[in-house]
């Protein structure tokens, strides 16, 4: 043992030393301790060899030699290392230190090791103690299952067997039994085995019999027997799914019907002379159009029937999901359908509307025969649109009543829902929804070459009969084919009121445009406004117009007239608003003769200031006394201008119209011009007075009575008896302020002032007409009196 802790020692000495050290422990190793530093070397095998081998002498001397070697070369290496040992030897005094805190460390780390492992142990425990009372909870709640089941089975046997009476009661053991079934796994149960087979064979029977009882239903306008099916399916937890496909099945079913309807190979087949064209188009053979159009027609007459038909199912349905509650929950189908943001079937149906509008287009493209029909006969469409939704209105309107007459029971209805009866079915309670409007938003395209066609056939007449070169106006026979078109687009058009409307705007284009082309007829030059001579040529063209003009009012005055009681109050004011810019172009034609026969009577009336009405004499006869001069000139022009001018007018109570205001002006500036006059004596007042009698009858042919002329004429009748009365008469006279202005009668008054009091327009040297047109300039009687003043 001594020998290996030397070779041990002499090992770790040979790694310090020198290399001459090195080189000679490495020679004494070979030769003497080679067999020390095997693996294998053990002490009793080597004392054994040295005793056999016998020179164990000369063993121990080189053992011994070793030993002194090895002494030295350690004595060597201390000696030469000295520093380096004593700091190794200081570090491990440091490593025992860092040693001893980490063996600390570790006993604490040991002890929290099995304070935790003493916390999970007991909970662990307890958990392995609870593991069976687990199992035998699960195998308890399994068999509370099984037995559940084998009783709902059993009851289910029985349910079905009572038929229709008793599938609401089935749909609820149904769903009781997917509840007991859902979350655990009961295949290989061999006793419920058969029973989940039945359940299943159940489901499905009691879902046939539910559907074909909610067709029915549907189909028969039966409430009992649809709220029977939608309980079923509600207690089956498939409410919402199935109400889902049956929409979608009426949404197809019409689609089939439209594409079946518009099948352009379906209504040429009758023709078998069809004239094939390109691919995959049709045409009718040419004299078979009109074939062809009632086939057309004929089809969708069915189509619009199919639709009210699968709407008043609809209608239905939704009627009885309105009303209809869940006996248990007590909760509205309808909210059930309507939840998580689903829109009501109403709304969904309606989606008809686009498939109308897709399918009528996808059609009439791959057919100009379709297109030519729809566009020249819209209205006739239309009306099948408008009959569709009066009917569609109707049945909701009865609805309630056919629920009422039922005698339904188990449709729970409760308050909110009694008062939303009132309401039609078809207004929805969203505003942004509109379903009549949905429905004919289909026909627009349509609507829009109808109407571009009917203003086509509006002008085409009127461009006929209005050519570029002719300086005529139209005809009578002309005007009455004018006016059969308007009458004959506004009757077509009155089987809808947006088409009346909109027609009606037409019809107020085309008598625009006949304003425009009379217009351009009309003579606008020097001759056309002469009141000298005969008629000229502009003036009898005028004439014409003007006649032509009033002829076109008065017959679509007629033809409106000629409207039913449901001619729309719009489309009435929005071609009575195109008349009355003809009734404007009539007056615009007739103003320049009007005006020169206003300034003419004028520069009559104002020549009474060139007579003498200064005479005193009172011994004339009053029934003697002559008229004036001009009045005979007024009274020969008027007469004059109404035979040679005038007459010729066809329309007699436009003339009057017009000419009446003549009649006004005339008395305005005949009274004010007689009071104007100075000096005026005794058998001037005689003349004047014969005058005012003459007058009244010389303004009567431009009026229809003269009594019409109203203000006008009564103060021609009152200002006559002021001629001969006193001053203090005119002031307490009851028609002065009133009848008369009191300005006149000033003006009257100074006639009989001295003549160095002067009249007012006579203080600032006016003459008579610049003082009648200064009147003119200032219709109020404060500037009139404070002239005077």
């Amino acid at each position: 043992m001594e020998g290996g802790d030397g070779v041990v020692a002499v090992a770790g000495l040979g790694a310090l030393g020198s290399g001459e050290a090195t080189a000679t422990v490495r020679e004494l190793l070979q030769d003497c301790y080679r067999d020390f530093l095997s693996e294998d070397f053990g002490v009793k095998i080597y004392t054994s060899q040295s005793i056999h081998q016998a020179v164990i002498a000369e063993q121990l001397a080189k053992l011994a030699q070793g030993i002194s070697q090895l002494d030295k070369e350690l004595h060597l290496q201390v000696v030469t290392r000295h520093e380096d040992l004593l700091a190794q030897a200081t570090g491990i005094e440091s490593l025992e230190g860092v040693l001893q805190m980490m063996q600390t460390r570790i006993g604490a780390l040991q002890a929290a090791v099995d304070r935790m492992k003493a916390k999970i142990i007991e909970p662990y425990n307890k958990i392995v103690a609870r593991t069976a009372l687990a199992r035998l909870q699960v195998a308890c709640d399994l068999l509370r299952r099984i037995i559940r089941i084998l009783y709902l089975s059993k009851r289910l046997h029985a349910q079905l067997q009572g038929g229709s009476r008793e599938i609401t009661k089935a749909a609820q053991s149904l769903n009781e039994l997917d509840y007991l079934s859902q979350g655990i796994d009961l295949s290989g149960i061999e006793v419920i085995e058969n029973d989940l087979l039945f359940i299943g064979r159940a489901r499905l029977e009691v879902e046939n019999q539910a559907k074909r009882l909610l067709e029915q239903g549907v189909e028969t306008q039966n409430p009992t027997q649809v709220g029977t099916a939608l309980q079923v399916f509600y207690n089956l937890g498939t409410l919402k799914d199935v109400i889902t496909s049956v929409m979608e099945g009426y949404c197809a079913t019409i689609e089939e019907n439209i594409n079946s309807a518009l099948d352009i190979k379906v209504l040429t087949q009758p023709s078998q002379s069809a004239v094939r064209g390109g691919p995959g188009s049709t045409m009718p053979a040419p004299g078979n159009t009109v074939a062809f159009r009632a086939s057309l027609w004929t089809n969708m007459e069915k189509l619009m029937d199919h639709i009210c038909t699968v709407c008043a199912q609809v209608q239905h349905l939704q009627k009885v999901l309105t009303k209809k509650r869940d006996p248990v929950s007590h909760i509205c189908f309808i909210e059930e359908i309507n939840k998580d943001g689903h829109s009501e079937i109403l709304h969904t149906f309606w989606s008809v509307s686009q498939a109308l509008s897709s399918q009528f287009q996808t059609a009439t493209n791959s057919s100009m025969f379709l297109k030519q029909a729809f566009e020249g006969e819209y209205p006739k469409l239309l009306r099948l649109y408008n009959d569709l939704w009066k009917r569609l209105q109707q049945y909701s309107k009865n609805i309630q009543g056919n629920f009422n007459a039922s005698g339904t029971t188990d449709l729970c209805v409760d308050l909110q829902q009694l008062e939303d009866d009132t309401q039609d079915i078809f207004i929805p309670k969203n505003p942004d929804y509109d379903p009549a409007k949905t429905l004919k938003d289909s026909l627009q395209p349509y609507e829009a070459a109808y109407l571009s066609k009917s203003l086509s056939r509006l002008f085409d007449p009127i461009n006929l009969v209005f050519p570029t070169s002719g300086r005529n106006p139209p005809l009578s026979e002309e005007l009455d084919g004018i006016t059969k078109s308007i009458a004959s687009e506004l009757n077509i058009a009155a089987v809808d009121v947006n088409l009346t409307l909109a027609v009606s705007k037409n019809v107020a284009k085309t008598i625009q445009l006949y304003g425009v082309k009379s217009e351009q007829l009309l003579s606008t030059q020097g001759d056309a406004s002469q009141v000298i001579g005969p008629l000229m040529e502009g003036q009898k063209r005028n004439v014409a117009v003007v006649n032509s003009l009033s002829k076109l009012h008065q017959a679509v005055t007629k033809v409106i007239s000629n409207q039913s009681s449901s001619f729309p109050p719009a489309a009435e004011k929005t071609i009575i608003s195109a008349l009355k810019n003809i009734h404007d172009l009539m007056e615009n034609a007739v103003q320049p003769l009007l005006t020169s026969v206003g300034d003419a009577i004028e520069a009559i009336i104002i020549t009474m200031h060139q007579e003498d009405f200064s005479g005193s004499s009172s011994s004339v006869d009053t029934l003697d006394v002559p008229c004036s001069l001009y009045m005979k000139k007024l009274q020969g022009f008027i007469a004059r201008v109404m035979s040679e001018y005038f007459k010729h007018f066809e329309c007699s109570d436009f003339v009057f119209d017009n000419t009446q205001a003549i009649a006004h002006r005339a008395i305005e500036l005949f009274i004010r011009n007689a009071c104007l006059i100075r000096p005026l004596g005794h058998n001037g007042k005689m003349r004047l007075a014969a005058d005012f009698a003459q007058m009244e009858l010389a303004v009567g042919s431009l009026c229809r009575r003269v009594s019409d002329l109203g203000k006008s004429y009564r103060m021609l009748r009152s200002f006559r008896p002021l001629l001969f009365q006193t001053s203090e008469g005119m002031a307490s006279s009851s028609a002065l302020g009133d009848t008369i202005p009191y300005s006149s009668v000033i003006h009257f008054l100074f006639s009989r002032a001295p003549p160095e009091l002067k009249s007012p327009f006579q203080r600032v040297e006016w003459s008579h007409a610049r003082f009648s047109q200064w009147l003119d300039d200032h219709p109020s009687e404060k500037d009139r009196l404070l002239l005077i003043r």
